[in-house]
């Protein structure tokens, strides 16, 4: 017998005599196929194959009995398979579970619910997150998950959790990131708010304070401004908090950058008292770096920043291991050297294209002196100090983002940009 299933309909003696082929790819063929009897699929859902088993895990005319056979299977994939099938039917399920099939449905969801596998559930998460039309416990189940690419996506998202579980899951001491999911839900109430400011997570406080929908009652802000000059990371998202008293932008100019003051100057109407107490923290907060900056430039005689030298410089044999080294240690005088080194670019112009802090041009510059997107990516991070939201990341967590004409694109922007304004 071929091992191929041609398209045309098969009789249902066929079907059964191809269910029980040696060969497992002509049952797998059989098992992909959508006219196939309920019989046979649920007898194929118990074949010795793995690669059988998945294909009727994803196979949509797979009758909801033989799904549930799938629940407990051995092979992973066949799981996520399964998990993914049956989550892609759930908004089209009502809540009253009105027919047999929608029964198991729910009954088969609720069990991937409780998978293993992490994957499983995660599948599971990410599918109803956004979904009204399923059971409170097995949303409230996910909701309180061990691993946060589970319970993450739900906390952040179900509309079917209530304030009411939203407080027992921060009074529980959930998992790590927990807190953060909660924090950028849409319209956090002010209860829930209180309560992940009184947990005193950091990270948690930061992101509820850059949620603008976030309702965040004016004492509990007192309580954040009164720890927020240790904190740094709850300052800038602080500035950026809509509608904050003039109290509130008179405490905050005590402690953040002179930066964040031109900012928080710039985005609240402010006035004219605390107008002047910005203009003054300004100016004291300039003071000591102008000052410093005039005294590097007494001892060094120079204003202009050092180039690296490219004479008598080896770079033939830097691997990326090496300029990861070099630039861990923060070596800058050996991380310029070797890109020069690499690229053939003059010493200035390299200096220029990391003191750009274009993201692009940066991550060009890597491709040129051939290194990997992995190194491309901390010469972003450590050499150019790109923030970690505007660097660029690998594609599929190693290629560059961009094809090879881009990446020379960009830097032959750059050059002839550069040497038209010298």
């Amino acid at each position: 017998m071929s091992s191929s299933i041609e398209p045309a309909a098969l009789s249902y003696a066929e079907q059964k005599q191809l269910a029980r082929d040696g060969d497992s790819a002509v049952r797998r063929e059989l098992a992909e196929r959508s006219d196939i009897r309920p019989e046979v699929l649920y007898f194929l859902a118990e074949d010795e194959a793995p690669e059988v088993r998945r294909a009727i895990a994803v196979n949509e005319s797979t009758p909801r009995h033989a799904d549930m056979l799938l629940v407990e299977d051995p092979d992973d994939e066949a799981r996520c398979n399964l998990a993914r099938k049956i989550t892609r039917l759930a908004p089209q399920l009502s809540r009253e579970q009105r027919s047999q099939v929608e029964k198991l449905t729910f009954e088969i969801l609720d069990r991937m619910a409780r998978d293993q596998l992490t994957q499983v559930r995660q599948i599971v998460a990410e599918e109803v997150k956004h979904l009204d039309t399923i059971p409170e416990e097995l949303i409230n189940r996910l909701a309180r998950d061990a691993e946060t690419a589970v319970c993450g996506p739900v906390l952040q998202y179900s509309p079917l959790l209530t304030d009411e579980d939203l407080l027992e899951i921060i009074e529980s001491e959930p998992v790590r990131g927990a807190l953060s999911a909660i924090s950028k839900r849409d319209g956090v109430r002010a209860p829930v708010a209180d309560a992940i400011v009184h947990t005193q997570d950091e990270t948690a406080v930061a992101t509820l304070l850059a949620n603008s929908s976030a309702q965040i009652r004016e004492e509990t802000l007192d309580q954040i401004i009164e720890q927020a000059p240790q904190k740094p990371s709850w300052h800038s998202p602080l500035v950026d908090r809509p509608h904050l008293s003039q109290t509130a932008v008179q405490r905050i100019t005590q402690f953040v950058t002179a930066s964040l003051l031109t900012k928080l100057e710039a985005r609240h109407k402010l006035d004219a008292d605390t107008s002047r107490k910005v203009a003054k923290a300004v100016g004291e907060r300039l003071g000591p770096q102008k000052k410093e900056k005039k005294e590097k430039k007494r001892k060094t005689g120079k204003s202009r920043k050092k180039k690296p030298r490219d004479e008598n410089f080896d770079a033939a044999g830097i691997d990326d291991d090496r300029f990861l080294t070099a630039l861990s240690g923060n070596d800058r005088d050996f991380m310029l050297r070797a890109l020069v080194g690499k690229t053939h670019y003059s010493g200035d112009m390299v200096q220029r294209m990391m003191d750009s802090q274009n993201p692009r041009v940066v991550t060009a510059l890597a491709w040129k002196a051939g290194f990997r997107m992995r190194t491309a990516l901390q010469l972003q991070l450590r050499g150019a100090r790109i923030s970690h939201t505007r660097v660029l990341n690998p594609r599929d967590g190693v290629d560059y983002p961009f094809p090879e004409a881009e990446l020379e694109r960009q830097l032959e922007f750059f050059t002839d940009f550069y040497s038209k304004t010298r």
